[in-house]
């Protein structure tokens, strides 16, 4: 305020340019020569002119004003118009199968944002760690971040055709008690499958094998091979499923149904750039029927 009276010649003037009252500029202008223990201005009824001290700090002000006008215009335009830089954490297999794809078209749709993807399937704290969004595949969402369900994600227990054609096909979840069953580090919950089915039995496995992976591609070859049966979930057993190198089995029992979220620190505020992303990630990666074909949804 000191610095746009000084700028405009009189405190009415200053308080117009400010949107504000003169009463505010003047009671500000007072608040700091008190704080500042000198005076800034000389007034006479028909005069405002600076003092000597008010003269040496004046121009510092005016550059703080500016300064402060700059980051002001710069903050309110990047919270209407989509640009900027997204830190974008998502697990590494969905990641690489189903949102770098979408990527170059949402590069054509914003060509002002740039997004910083970080591929990693353990839980990252997407506050703590400076994330603007993630997406979380999940029985539930982390009650304490704001989450929208995108769509369901469904797992699947899978063998090779050569496994079952050696060692016989499980016909209930008890069979799979002392048979080779891979296992994945970062399952959701526990690392006990729980099974269910539409009459409500449930019942739960403890899964024993020779691998503990911390991303489930990894688990692919063993299960190719024949070693073991595994859990997989839909993006990435479909293509296996759809050419026969690995089968679905106990098809009446399902596990936890989880859905894939996309989460942010705050729904208040939240800039463009991050709205957009999320608008783009509901349009292309909201339908579950796509995860079950071989190429991602391109919006």
């Amino acid at each position: 305020m000191f610095a746009k009276v000084a700028e405009e010649g009189s405190f009415a003037a200053a308080a117009r340019a400010m949107g504000v009252s003169v009463a505010t500029v003047s009671r500000g202008v007072a608040r700091l020569e008190a704080r500042l223990g000198a005076r800034l201005f000389n007034r006479t009824s028909r005069q405002l002119a600076l003092t000597e001290f008010g003269g040496t700090i004046c121009e510092k002000a005016g550059d703080i004003y500016r300064q402060a006008e700059e980051a002001e215009n710069a903050a309110r335009e990047m919270s209407v118009q989509p640009r900027g830089l997204i830190r974008f954490a998502v697990p590494m297999s969905f990641g690489l199968r189903w949102v770098a794809p979408l990527l170059p078209e949402f590069f054509r749709r914003y060509p002002d944002i740039s997004v910083d993807l970080h591929l990693s399937d353990a839980t990252v704290d997407i506050v703590a760690e400076g994330f603007d969004a993630a997406l979380r595949i999940a029985a539930l969402p982390d009650s304490s971040l704001i989450a929208k369900r995108l769509c369901a994600v469904s797992q699947r227990v899978v063998a090779s055709p050569d496994y079952l054609a050696r060692y016989g096909r499980p016909a209930h979840p008890r069979d799979l008690v002392g048979r080779p069953c891979l296992s994945y580090a970062y399952r959701a919950r526990s690392a006990v499958w729980r099974f269910t089915n539409d009459t409500g039995e449930e019942e739960a496995i403890t899964p024993v094998g020779q691998l503990r992976v911390t991303n489930a591609d990894a688990l692919l070859p063993s299960l190719l091979e024949g070693l073991a049966i595994a859990e997989l979930p839909d993006f990435i057993a479909a293509e296996y499923l759809a050419d026969g190198r690995l089968e679905a089995i106990l098809p009446d029992w399902h596990l936890t149904r989880g859905g894939l979220y996309f989460v942010t620190p705050s729904a208040r505020a939240r800039p463009a750039k991050v709205a957009a992303l999320a608008e783009y990630c509901a349009e292309c990666l909201s339908e579950p029927v796509s995860f079950s074909g071989l190429t991602p949804v391109a919006g």
